[in-house]
């Protein structure tokens, strides 16, 4: 009896209760639910929520002539003059003494043409030409051996502020004697707007007028080497024994539209952006000023608008 009673309570201890086997079938049931619910979450990704489309607005182009049909410039200044006959065609502020920046490289090029030193001669870039008043760079570095003849191609067609410091310092007297045969050369083809201080045009002291500007190209396209080397699109040359690829910085010099005999750029902060030229328009000579020009393509589009305006009027005039 006392063996039997025992063995009952050893099976009531030992088997689970029914509550809790109960509770243990729910959890499980819970479980298995969840487990199925993150699988078909890993299954169905979240579904994106596209922005709607923004609408494309087409800017209108910005009109190039005026109602009076005559072409609306952004430069500050600017003149157009006929080369033969001298009538100024164009002209806005043409009186103004503005800052030229690179331009200055024109006057530079014909004092060097006028001294007649040797073109094969070697100039040697030195610390003396590296830009202590802007901070602009050069692939010229200090040692840098180049003919005189490459560098005066350098500086006219490539703006090349070191060529164009070395020419000035290689000269009889040096970078002061430059200077002054600059100023004297001015004087002597009646610009009397124009003032240099250096040989580069970093210096915001070199001022001019579009007046005078457009006597200096005329005066700049009486030198065959400053027609061919402003003019060349692009030019390699061995700087330190490695080819160093240099281009024009005005790219019109490559355009079958355009034929131009002169070309200068210049830019500082000063200046603003300034384009001079002399080109063929109409199988004319024509002087084009562009000075203080804004925003990054300004004084080329500027010389479209004129090109087109004077191709347009000349046989009108004729």
């Amino acid at each position: 009896m006392v063996a039997t009673a025992l063995a009952a309570i050893a099976v009531l201890v030992l088997s689970p209760a029914p509550v809790e086997a109960a509770q243990r079938s729910t959890s499980t049931k819970k479980s298995a639910k969840v487990v199925a619910a993150k699988r078909q979450a890993v299954k169905k990704p979240a579904r994106r929520v596209t922005a709607p489309a923004r609408k494309v607005v087409a800017k209108a182009p910005e009109p190039e002539f005026d109602r009076e049909g005559n072409p609306l410039l952004r430069s500050s200044a600017f003149l157009v003059q006929d080369l033969n006959s001298g009538e100024v065609i164009l002209e806005k502020n043409s009186a103004a003494v503005l800052p030229i920046a690179s331009i200055t490289k024109l006057m530079t090029a014909m004092v060097v043409l006028d001294a007649h030193m040797g073109l094969d001669e070697q100039l040697v870039i030195s610390e003396e030409d590296l830009d202590r008043l802007k901070g602009t760079g050069s692939r010229l570095g200090v040692g840098t051996t180049l003919s005189r003849e490459d560098m005066l191609r350098l500086a006219l067609m490539s703006s090349e502020n070191r060529a164009a410091s070395a020419l000035g310092r290689h000269y009889p007297g040096g970078q002061a004697a430059f200077i002054e045969a600059m100023n004297h050369k001015a004087h002597a083809l009646g610009l009397h707007d124009t003032r240099f201080y250096d040989s580069v045009g970093l210096n915001k002291g070199n001022v001019s007028s579009a007046r005078d500007l457009a006597q200096l190209v005329s005066a700049a396209s009486h030198y065959p080497l400053i027609r061919e080397f402003s003019t060349t699109s692009d030019y390699s040359v061995a700087v330190r024994g490695r080819a160093q690829q240099f281009r024009n910085t005005n790219s019109l010099v490559a355009s079958p539209d355009w034929q131009i005999g002169v070309s200068k750029t210049g830019f500082i902060n000063e200046s603003g952006k300034c384009l001079v030229m002399q080109a063929w328009l109409g199988d004319k000579p024509v002087a084009i000023v562009l000075l203080d020009s804004w925003g990054r393509y300004t004084r080329i589009g500027d010389a479209q608008r004129v090109r087109k305006w004077v191709e347009a009027i000349l046989p009108m005039r004729n």
